[in-house]
C-alpha cells in the first residue's frame, strides 16, 4: 500500500512544553489583562515565577487579598479590561472573597485565581491546615467558577472563564488551581496560545427586535414627559454619547444611575442629579410625573427605590433595554422590552424616530420646570454649606469641603467616591465631565473600596490625577494600601471628610433609642499614618486650605492624603436613603386590605 505525502507541506510544529502557571500566564497575555494583583504565597510560587517573566502584565503586591478583587472591578469599570485577583489558599482566598462582592453586584468583570491544597488531599479536602472548599466560598459571588483538576484543560477553562465573565451581564469569575496543577508540566500544542479570543467569545452584543424598536419609538414620539435613565450598560456599551442624542431628541431629562456617572455632564441642559434617589427633588419629581421612561443598561437597583420599591410604578409606560433578559420584566414592569446591547439599540432607536420628522409630543416645559428645581435644590445645599459659627463651630461643613474639592479637581482629574454619608456630598458637588471618569460602589457598597479602586485607575490612566474621596470610618478598611501605592508608584490622592466617628451610625442611635456606643473614632491622625508610610500627608482645617493643600499633594508625586477636619450634617437626602431601605409589601398592599 502506497501513501501519498506532499514533500513541500511543512512539518507539524513541535509542541510546547510548560508548566500550568506558564500556560495561564500565556493565556492571561493573549486576552490583554492589565495586571494582576494579591499577596505572594508559597503555593502560588510557579504562578508566580511565571508572571514575572511577563512583559505586558504588571504584578502588584498588596497588602491584604481583599484590595485584589477591588482592583480588578475597577480595572474593567475604568476601562473596560479584565485583570486579575490572586490568592493564596485557606485565608488568602477568605480574604479575597471579603473584596470580591464590589465586582459581583456591580456587574464587572474580573477574573479571580485561588491555589488549593493538591489534588491528593483537596475535593474532597482531608484535614489539612488551610483547607478550604474555595469554589463553594466563591460560587455565591461569581457567575462562574471551577477546579482546575487537569492542566491540560487550563486552555479551555481559561477561555470559558473570559467567555463568561464578558458574555451578556458581564462578571466576576474563578477558577481554583491546585498547588500540583500550578506546577504540573505538560505539552500544549504549538498554536496553542495564538487564538485570537474572537474565535472563542463573541465580540459584540445582540441587536434589537425590530418589532420592538419601532414599538418603543411609537411611544416615544407621543410621550408627553419623557424620562431617560440610564445604567451601568449604557458605559460598558459606549453609548453614551447616543444617550446625550436620545435625550436631545426628546428633550428629555437624564437621570444616570451610580455605575454611569457622566453618562450627561453634571452642566448639561438634560441633567437634574445622579446616582438615584438620593440626588434630590429634581429626580423624585421627574419619577412622580413622567408618562414613558426609557430605562438604558439599568436594573433599577433599590437606588431608584422608596417604601413602595422601584420609582418606575405600574401606571408608568417603560421602554427597558438590557442586555440581561433577567433585567426585563423585574423588578419593573415594561411595556416594551428589548433584549439588547445598549449602543445598538439606541442606534436603531434614534434611526426610527429619525424615519418621522415629525417633532415629538414633550411639553414645552417639562425639562425646564426640572432643571428649576433642581436648581433650587442646589441653592439650599450651597447655603447649608456656609462655615458659620452660628452652624455648629470652626469645623468644616461636610458641604463646604465637597465644594472646595469640587472646584479644585484638575479637569482631567478621576475622583472616587467611597464611605456612605461622604458619598452623598460627592454626588451632589463633585462636577462631572464624562463617563469613566466618576465612581461608587452602589452594589456592595463596601467600605474602604476607595483607595484599592483608585490605584487601579492610576495604573489605567498614569498621566491623570486620581483622587479617592472617603470617610475616616471607610479610610480605615484599606489604608494600609498607602504601603502597596507607595511601592508601586501610585500617586493617588485621599481626602478623608474625617469627622471622628462612625457619623451616620451615631446619628441613628441617638434619633431611634437616644444612646451613643462604639461610634467614637477620635484621635487618629491620618496624615501622620500616610507620612509613616512614606506618603505625603496633610491635615486640613478649613476649606479655604483644600485647593492648596491638593496642589501640593498632586505635585509630591506621592500618594497623599489629606485629612481634612470635618463636623456631621445630615445630608438632605438622607429621608430618602432611608425610605429606599423600608420597602416593604406591607405598603404595596390595597389601603382597604390594611
Amino acid at each position: 500500500m502506497t501513501t501519498n505525502v506532499d514533500p513541500e507541506a511543512a512539518p507539524a510544529a513541535a509542541p510546547l512544553r510548560l508548566t500550568a502557571a506558564q500556560a495561564l500566564v500565556r493565556l492571561l497575555e493573549a486576552e490583554g489583562v492589565p495586571f494582576v494583583a494579591g499577596v505572594v504565597g508559597g503555593k502560588l510560587a510557579p504562578l508566580l515565577h511565571a508572571l514575572s517573566r511577563s512583559p505586558t502584565i504588571r504584578y502588584v503586591g498588596t497588602r491584604h487579598e481583599a484590595t485584589g478583587p477591588m482592583m480588578a472591578a475597577a480595572s474593567f469599570a475604568g476601562s473596560g479590561r479584565v485583570a486579575v485577583a490572586l490568592a493564596e489558599m485557606g485565608p488568602g482566598s477568605l480574604n479575597l472573597a471579603a473584596g470580591a462582592g464590589v465586582a459581583y453586584n456591580n456587574n464587572l468583570a474580573a477574573l479571580f485565581v485561588t491555589t488549593n491544597q493538591h489534588r491528593a488531599a483537596a475535593y474532597p479536602h482531608g484535614g489539612m491546615f488551610m483547607d478550604l472548599d474555595t469554589r463553594a466560598v466563591l460560587a455565591p459571588l461569581t457567575k462562574w467558577n471551577a477546579v482546575v483538576h487537569d492542566a491540560r484543560r487550563l486552555p479551555e477553562l481559561v477561555r470559558r472563564a473570559f467567555r463568561e465573565a464578558l458574555g451578556g451581564r458581564p462578571g466576576p469569575v474563578h477558577l481554583d488551581i491546585p498547588q500540583d496543577v500550578l506546577a504540573e508540566v505538560c505539552d500544549y500544542a504549538a498554536d496553542e496560545f495564538d487564538i485570537a479570543p474572537s474565535r472563542y467569545r463573541a465580540q459584540g452584543g445582540p441587536r434589537p427586535d425590530a418589532g420592538a424598536v419601532h414599538a418603543a419609538a411609537a411611544l416615544l414620539r407621543a410621550a408627553r414627559r419623557p424620562l431617560v435613565v440610564a445604567g451601568g450598560g449604557v458605559v460598558h456599551a459606549g453609548a453614551d454619547a447616543l444617550v446625550r442624542a436620545l435625550a436631545e431628541r426628546l428633550r428629555a431629562p437624564v437621570v444616570p444611575t451610580q455605575m454611569a456617572l457622566g453618562v450627561v455632564a453634571s452642566d448639561s441642559a438634560h441633567w437634574i442629579g445622579h446616582g438615584g434617589i438620593i440626588a434630590g427633588d429634581a429626580v423624585r419629581q421627574a419619577f412622580d410625573e413622567v408618562d414613558v421612561i426609557v430605562a438604558i443598561g439599568c436594573r433599577f437597583s433599590s437606588w431608584l427605590w422608596d417604601e413602595r420599591g422601584a420609582l418606575a410604578r405600574r401606571r408608568h409606560r417603560v421602554v427597558n433595554v438590557n442586555i440581561d433578559p433577567g433585567a426585563l420584566g423585574a423588578p419593573v414592569l415594561h411595556e416594551v422590552a428589548m433584549q439588547a446591547d445598549a449602543r445598538h439599540a439606541l442606534a436603531d432607536l434614534l434611526a426610527a424616530l429619525d424615519d418621522d420628522a415629525a417633532p415629538t409630543a414633550t411639553d414645552a416645559d417639562w425639562l425646564p420646570r426640572l432643571k428649576a428645581v433642581r436648581a433650587r435644590y442646589e441653592a439650599r445645599i450651597a447655603e447649608s454649606a456656609q462655615d458659620s459659627s452660628e452652624d455648629g463651630g470652626e469645623v468644616m461643613h461636610p458641604a463646604a469641603l465637597a465644594l472646595a474639592i469640587g472646584r479644585a479637581l484638575p479637569a482631567d482629574a478621576i475622583a472616587v467616591y467611597d464611605g456612605g454619608h461622604t458619598s452623598f456630598w460627592s454626588n451632589d458637588l463633585t462636577p462631572v465631565h464624562g463617563v469613566r471618569t466618576r465612581f461608587h460602589d452602589p452594589g456592595m457598597c463596601q467600605l474602604g473600596f476607595g483607595l484599592p479602586y483608585a490605584m487601579a485607575l492610576q495604573l489605567a490612566h498614569p498621566g491623570r490625577p486620581v483622587v479617592a474621596v472617603t470617610g475616616d470610618g471607610a479610610f480605615g478598611f484599606t489604608l494600609q494600601e498607602l504601603d502597596s501605592a507607595r511601592r508601586h508608584g501610585l500617586p493617588v490622592v485621599t481626602i478623608v471628610h474625617n469627622n471622628e466617628s462612625w457619623g451616620v451610625i451615631r446619628a441613628g442611635q441617638r434619633k431611634s433609642l437616644d444612646f451613643e456606643f462604639g461610634t467614637s473614632l477620635a484621635g487618629t491622625d491620618h496624615a501622620a499614618i500616610a507620612r509613616g508610610f512614606g506618603c505625603h500627608g496633610e491635615r486640613v482645617e478649613s476649606a479655604d486650605e483644600v485647593a492648596q493643600a491638593l496642589a501640593r499633594a498632586l505635585a509630591s508625586g506621592l500618594p497623599a492624603v489629606l485629612d481634612c477636619r470635618t463636623r456631621f450634617v445630615p445630608h438632605p437626602a438622607m429621608p430618602a436613603f432611608g425610605a429606599m431601605n423600608r420597602y416593604s409589601y406591607d405598603a404595596l398592599a390595597p389601603p382597604a386590605s390594611r
